[in-house]
């Protein structure tokens, strides 16, 4: 079986391909991880170095998470795409890699607080999803294959 997983080295990210590996180890699964590097806005010099930065760090959270499935006797393969994380996730399961399920991990940045903690974060949440849209909701309208949506622990 063929899993995309959309990895950014986030804590989230690495729960979602060790639950991966779980869940499908008995499959042989033939994981692809595909990590994306946001454009900047601008060209300056500033915006440059970070997105240089950005690049370098997703391709050690990578190399990480590819040693990971070598370790657990999983075969993978990795894949660093530069623009905006929706569409080149799209275009990366439906053209490149086109996987028979693609994985990703509900994001959150926030420890889990207490009632009202969680109330306030799904309005924002909600918020969120109407005015930006989330990487989630995106693709779970458009790509051609089953999607796994890991929630954040």
């Amino acid at each position: 079986m063929k899993i995309m997983i959309a990895y950014d080295g986030s804590r989230n990210a690495k729960l979602a391909l060790a639950q991966t590996i779980t869940m499908f180890r008995e499959l042989n699964p033939q994981i692809t991880l595909v990590a994306v590097a946001e454009n900047p806005r601008d060209i300056t010099s500033g915006n440059e170095d970070l997105f240089q930065e950005e690049v370098s760090e997703l391709k050690q959270d990578l190399l990480e998470a590819q040693e990971v499935c070598e370790k657990e006797e999983v075969a993978v393969e990795t894949l660093l795409l530069e623009g905006d994380a929706r569409k080149m996730l799209l275009y990366a399961a439906d053209n490149k890699v086109k996987p028979g399920m693609l994985v990703i991990a509900r994001h959150s940045d926030e420890v889990d607080g207490g009632l009202i903690a969680r109330s306030l974060s799904y309005f924002v949440d909600e918020l969120d999803y109407m005015t930006f849209g989330k990487v989630s909701s995106f693709l779970a309208r458009r790509v051609q294959c089953p999607l796994l949506i890991l929630p954040s622990h």
